[in-house]
């Protein structure tokens, strides 16, 4: 037990998350532009590792654009805790920046309560989480995951190359490999973040606890057809790579009901159309299909049906079809012991909580592969994130920041310097 209480300032963290989010505000949207790499996002970093070294934190990088900030002992397994500053693009305010800006409150507030860590605390803001490039690179990086084939052909959307937008920013990505940190070298790592779903808000619930995170595919798909003449082609003539993509798309609920489960997500993305001409049949639809779910046999189900889908709807339409798996991350189960010492924390806090799952992908996930790893959710108003209109009411805010803090406070065995 600890004789001096650590506190969460909220003032102090409203102001630091507003200062996180002076980068790549677009005024004429409300929506942020932080893509992973970008000038934006490594400019955030620069001020958020200037915020830390004001702190009185040990400040570091890696190649991979992870920033660190490490209170308490130099040495020694730590607790890390953090998220990501990236955005997707027109993002919210809240989705990744939230869960750094509470971390660094949490190592601040433990400083001015004079407290000292037998674990120290590394506050961490991950690169590239949100799958530009179609993985989660920061938390990959620091689990040792890696790989130098990932590294060589990974793009994003746009056909911009990981190694040349990592390059780009003054960064080496043939040392990526280096930037892993050794086994047991994080005793826990714990991360907030907003909910991103309906469930917390529906119930009326302040505080989510994650206890499983559902796997992401990222499977490319391509059409290709013949591009036509729309008035001269006859329909039953026709190779309309986009009534392939239309059939596809149709074919998701079916393929839900017969082999999904309830955490079952099944995406459409990204999608281009050549020529992409009014008067022109689609000679090539090309997009991304996105599989979710907490089960990987039902992830591996989903997959099959939906392959099975893409087929059919090339025989029905005599197109040619190629299918590319871009990324995998597995379904993964949380450690259990991580989610008791927060439920303990949350009970003794008198904050109202339910288990739960989550349906987007986090860097908890990652690193519960390498570490044991806790996740803990606020409420998204409506249910709505990677947009603009993403929103989690402030009293939400400081009863899940209070939640971390005192897990943190927990897990590194804080005290009162001065018994």
């Amino acid at each position: 037990m600890t004789s001096k209480t650590a506190e969460i300032n909220s003032a102090r963290l409203k102001a630091l998350l507003d200062g996180v989010n002076a980068f790549g505000a677009n005024p004429a949207t409300g929506g942020f532009n932080r893509p992973g790499f970008s000038d934006a996002d490594m400019a955030v970093r620069d001020w958020l590792a200037g915020q830390m070294e004001t702190d009185g934190l040990a400040v570091s990088r890696d190649q991979a654009g992870n920033l660190f900030g490490r209170l308490g002992p130099a040495e020694g397994a730590c607790v890390m805790a953090g998220s990501h500053l990236d955005t997707v693009p027109e993002g919210g305010a809240f989705d990744g920046a939230l869960g750094v800006a509470v971390a660094l409150e949490c190592a601040r507030a433990i400083r001015d309560a004079g407290l000292a860590l037998e674990t120290p605390l590394v506050v961490v803001a991950t690169s590239e989480e949100e799958g530009r490039f179609g993985g989660m690179l920061g938390s990959q990086t620091i689990s040792g995951r890696v790989t130098p084939d990932w590294i060589r052909t990974a793009e994003d959307a746009d056909g911009v190359r990981l190694a040349d937008a990592v390059r780009a920013q003054d960064l080496d990505p043939s040392r990526l490999g280096e930037a892993a940190w050794p086994a047991g070298s994080i005793k826990a790592f714990l991360e907030l973040h907003i909910e991103q779903g309906p469930v917390l808000e529906s119930e009326g619930l302040p505080i989510g606890i994650v206890d499983a995170v559902s796997g992401v595919l990222v499977l490319g798909v391509t059409f290709r057809g013949t591009a036509n003449h729309s008035g001269t082609t006859p329909m039953h003539l026709r190779a309309d790579a986009f009534l392939g993509l239309a059939e596809t798309g149709s074919a998701i609920r079916g393929v839900i009901d017969r082999v999904g489960s309830d955490q079952s997500r099944v995406t459409i993305g990204k999608v281009d159309l050549k020529p992409n001409f009014p008067h022109t049949i689609a000679g090539e639809a090309e997009f991304t299909m996105i599989i979710r779910d907490t089960s990987a046999k039902v992830m591996a189900d989903l997959r099959g049906e939906i392959e099975t889908a893409i087929r059919q709807a090339a025989m029905s339409h005599g197109l040619a079809f190629d299918i590319e798996e871009r990324s995998h991350l597995p379904p993964m189960a949380l450690d259990a012991g991580v989610r008791d010492a927060i439920v303990a924390t949350a009970t003794r806090l008198n904050l109202p909580h339910r288990i739960m799952p989550s349906g987007a992908g986090h860097d908890a996930q990652t690193m519960q592969a390498f570490c044991p790893a806790g996740l803990i959710f606020v409420p998204s108003r409506g249910g709505i994130s990677h947009a603009p209109e993403e929103w989690t009411d402030w009293p939400h805010i400081e009863k899940g920041a209070e939640l971390m803090l005192n897990t943190i406070c927990r897990l590194t065995g804080a005290a009162d310097r001065s018994l």
